[in-house]
């Protein structure tokens, strides 16, 4: 209802003002209204739409996902490409903020955890199933934890993207901004242009050193072969028949000086003569053995000990060989706060049966941090192209703490490690500073999986993890769930899992460390159904 009263007072003083004073209260009220629909386009923004670069766009290095905003956006090494609006986990099933890496990818995924449902052009991000893939977009969060992409973006992205990619899901809005410091990796140019051939050089020398054990351990089993017929027990044996000859010998002759007769004597001497001949190839025997023993044991000894140091060259050519060809690829470093520890993954392209690559895992050292009981947040740093100087950095902050500058003057990396690591760093490599540990889902195929333990990770918890380690030869299973397999080497923090410690101001209770219900047996949702199809119009993630 309109206060008539207030209405007409209003325009009784506006007649008295005059014309420009009512000019000037119409401008007022019209800029009053500007200043109120901004405000509210500020606290409802435009939906996010599908949109591309107007440039020509190169590899995908990084995507980062804005669970407020609902968004996915594709990064290069020179800025944004893709854009897209995505829905995310509904409450309770929502998705895992975090740092993540793509370690499978199927263009036509079924899942087996939501009834058979299609993922279209599926990327996985974790091995309990949260993953990027195509499906209906409402225009807010409604999946059971992974994250949805328009169909057209999906496959668009399927193509371009490769394994090891870097997805960064973050609470808000976040986006990569250049930045220097001097604790970011420098390649060495010289270095750089020497890893191809030392790799190639270290190759053949494993190959070689491989090739000189086999042919070790061939000649060492020969020669203990040849050594078995010399070894104590053969001698013993040998030892054996000599002394019973001699017996025989002895009591022929006793039988000869005891014989009465001349038929009698001719048989004791006949026994005689039989066993001492019988003794005397008895003692050839023994003492040939005796003379040729210890040759023949000397040189099985030293053929075990020549195919022993074969096996030992072998072993460190073939890890040398490794190293060099690994030096060629992009690296990762996660520094954690909670464990006090720097890890390092570098992807060997090695296929594994069951799904995804390996990943190699072979630097995890203790790190020095400064005021440890601080917050230092969760930054990425990204080397995203070679320039002048080097390397040309960005930096995305997802989690509050220090400024991403402050984060890396707490941090001291061991020479050792920079020795190993920075001559020969290269374009998509990366360096994650965090207060958060290594989730549990992190393994011998993925690249680091960290997730935010300040943030809802309904969607992330309530999916089964990845089984315990078992041995090789048990055969990878796809039955339980999105992805589900035998997890089989590599545990982040060898096996010990974490508490509730408290560091600082925040108290870590990171699910994956700790939380008896992670490995309960979650109560998946039963999708309705039509005519035997799944009904995902109702908005539930497959």
């Amino acid at each position: 209802m309109v206060n008539r009263t207030t209405t007409a007072q209003t325009t009784g003083a506006m007649r008295r003002w005059g014309h420009p004073t009512i000019v000037t209260f119409a401008a007022m009220v019209t800029f009053a209204a500007l200043t109120g629909s901004a405000a509210a386009k500020q606290q409802r923004p435009e939906p996010t739409v599908e949109a591309t670069a107007p440039r020509t766009a190169g590899e995908p290095i990084m995507a980062i996902v804005s669970i407020k905003a609902q968004k996915v956006t594709f990064y290069d090494a020179d800025g944004w490409i893709y854009r897209a609006p995505v829905s995310s986990g509904v409450k309770g099933r929502e998705t895992p903020a975090g740092v993540f890496a793509l370690i499978e990818k199927d263009k036509d995924h079924h899942s087996t955890l939501y009834d058979d449902a299609w993922m279209p052009n599926m990327q996985r991000i974790t091995w309990n199933g949260v993953a990027l893939h195509g499906g209906p977009l409402p225009g807010y969060a409604a999946s059971h934890g992974c994250v949805r992409m328009p169909y057209d973006f999906a496959e668009k992205l399927f193509d371009k993207t490769r394994i090891g990619m870097r997805v960064i899901i973050a609470p808000n809005d976040a986006a990569p901004v250049d930045f220097t410091h001097p604790a970011l990796f420098v390649p060495n140019a010289q270095a750089i242009a020497a890893a191809p051939a030392r790799a190639q050089t270290l190759a053949r020398d494993a190959a070689d050193a491989a090739k000189a054990a086999d042919e070790a351990k061939r000649a060492s089993t020969a020669a203990t072969k040849e050594a078995a017929l010399f070894t104590p027990a053969s001698l013993r044996k040998l030892e054996k028949a000599k002394t019973r000859a001699d017996a025989e010998l002895a009591f022929a002759d006793k039988t000869l000086a005891n014989a009465k007769t001349d038929q009698t004597k001719a048989r004791a001497e006949d026994l005689k003569q039989k066993a001492a001949a019988r003794a005397a190839e008895a003692t050839t025997q023994f003492e040939a053995a005796q003379g040729d023993a210890r040759p023949k044991l000397d040189a099985a000894a030293a053929a075990k000990d020549a195919a022993k140091a074969a096996e030992t060259k072998k072993a460190d050519t073939a890890k040398a060989a490794t190293e060099a060809k690994l030096a060629l690829e992009p690296v990762s470093v996660y520094i954690s706060r909670a464990t006090q520890k720097l890890y390092v993954r570098r992807n060997t392209h090695k296929p594994w049966a069951d799904g995804g690559e390996v990943f190699d895992s072979s630097i995890e050292v203790p790190v020095t941090i400064r005021d440890p009981d601080k917050p230092i947040g969760t930054h990425i740093f990204t080397a995203m192209a070679r320039n002048d100087t080097g390397l040309r950095w960005t930096e995305v902050t997802i989690d509050e703490g220090d400024n991403a500058k402050d984060a890396l003057d707490r941090i001291t990396i061991p020479q050792d490690v920079l020795d190993r690591i920075a001559p020969t760093v290269v374009p998509r490599s990366s360096i994650i500073v965090s207060d958060e540990p290594l989730s549990s889902e992190t393994n011998y195929r993925t690249e680091f999986v960290a997730v935010l333990s300040n943030q809802p990770q309904g969607g992330f918890i309530t999916r089964k993890p990845t089984r315990p380690m078992v041995p090789d030869d048990m055969v990878a299973s796809n039955e339980d769930g999105f992805g589900f397999f035998y997890q089989r080497s590599w545990n982040p923090q060898s096996g010990t899992q974490y508490g509730v410690p408290q560091y600082g101001s925040r108290q870590y209770s990171n699910p994956q460390y700790g939380n008896p219900q992670i490995y309960g047996n979650p109560q998946a949702a039963n999708p309705r159904r039509r005519g035997g199809q799944p009904y995902w119009q109702s908005q539930q993630d497959w």
